[in-house]
């Protein structure tokens, strides 16, 4: 018994090591702050809702969808819209058991469709991206990714659609995989492509998170969240593609005519990658009609923007955002930031998740026209 008790210790020893090794460490990032643009007064609630936010997007008429953030292991309904002060289920609770598991990310496009993509537990499940008729409800697009595509360890949860409609980009941050990528999908053909796996510009760096909640570090500081590429967007005339990696201290563009060419090889494609930007540990990512791009913070409770001069600035800071996570904007300007509170879900019990709650979703105006839903 004796033998066989140290046999365990020795194993647990080396598990320990192995996940040290893998996701552990990481250096402090240093503050990016500059004299926020905007008062903290400027930030507006939208909503508050009993669960954890995920995503957002709001449609040119001002309507407003948003999902309830996978980790924190929701029951009920998982992609909601908000009507008149309530959370309604959309397209409805009777089919969202079908429709959805682990559903995140989501972005209205230019025809008016709801496009949502589902990480399927983190690949261990059916990774499925869905488009909906916002007139009725209906399904008019529904693809399951292969395993090539999306394997056991993934995490798709961001995605974007270029304004004909035909092509859709999905990170994949690749939280336990650690082989973040950028998915290209041709609506028309139901074909995808993983393009930039493992890239550095999709990457991690090793910086730890440092939320004033909670360090982002678990299991007695073996595992740190080291995250890939997780927030894209595309510029208001879908030239380029911009991505970024949460522990990453840089924001990249790459041009969409390349990244939408199946014959470019691999090293080819990589050559179009430029660096754009600093940046903070940052999750979503929007841009608007000025060519500006809208960068979170995660760290700081903070939105920066970075212009064509590439100079990074504090659009608005405030103590009431707990982690700034997906960015969309609406009509007339305003700029949508869900709150996921991710320091308050990631390894927590169903009750801490819902003492902590409720959890919002905000808006601000900085000035500069957007494309609504993106």
């Amino acid at each position: 018994m004796r033998n066989f008790l140290l046999f365990l210790l020795g194993l647990a020893v080396i598990a320990a090591i192995v996940m040290r090794v893998r996701y552990g460490g990481g250096e402090p990032y240093p503050d990016l702050s500059t004299p926020p643009l905007l008062e903290a007064a400027a930030l507006e609630e939208v909503l508050s809702y009993p669960e954890p936010v995920g995503n957002v997007a709001v449609n040119s008429e001002g309507r407003l969808f948003f999902t309830v953030h996978p980790e924190s292991r929701p029951q009920g309904n998982k992609l909601l819209e908000w009507v008149d002060g309530a959370a309604v289920p959309f397209p409805n609770g009777t089919l969202q058991p079908r429709l959805f598991d682990t559903v995140l990310g989501l972005v209205v496009d230019d025809q008016n469709r709801l496009w949502t993509i589902d990480n399927g537990n983190h690949g261990f499940g059916s990774v499925r991206l869905l488009a909906f008729s916002l007139d009725d409800g209906s399904v008019l697009h529904d693809h399951t990714f292969s395993e090539d595509i999306a394997p056991a360890g993934s995490f798709l949860q961001d995605l974007q659609v270029t304004r004909d409609g035909k092509t859709v980009f999905v990170a994949d941050a690749s939280v336990w995989r650690q082989k973040p990528a950028l998915i290209v999908y041709d609506v028309e053909t139901g074909s995808a492509r993983r393009v930039l796996e493992s890239h550095p510009s999709v990457s991690p760096q090793n910086y730890l998170i440092r939320n004033p909640l909670r360090e982002m570090k678990f299991v007695g500081g073996i595992v740190n969240l080291k995250t890939g590429v997780d927030g894209i967007a595309l510029d208001a005339r879908n030239d380029w593609l911009y991505f970024a990696a949460i522990n990453n201290s840089e924001l990249f563009r790459i041009p969409v005519r390349h990244l939408t060419d199946p014959a470019l090889p691999a090293r080819e494609l990589e050559k179009e990658i430029e660096r754009f930007s600093s940046k903070p540990l940052s999750d979503g990512l929007s841009t608007d009609r000025d060519g500006n791009v809208y960068i979170t913070d995660v760290e700081h409770g903070a939105v920066f923007i970075v212009g064509q001069d590439r100079e990074l600035a504090t659009l608005i800071r405030s103590p009431a955002i707990r982690w700034a996570d997906g960015l969309s904007f609406g009509p007339d300007g305003w700029l949508y930031i869900s709150d996921s509170a991710i320091p308050e879900l990631v390894l927590r019990s169903k009750d801490y998740i819902r003492a902590r709650g409720p959890y919002q979703i905000f808006r601000v105006k900085p000035g500069h026209l957007g494309v609504p839903g993106k």
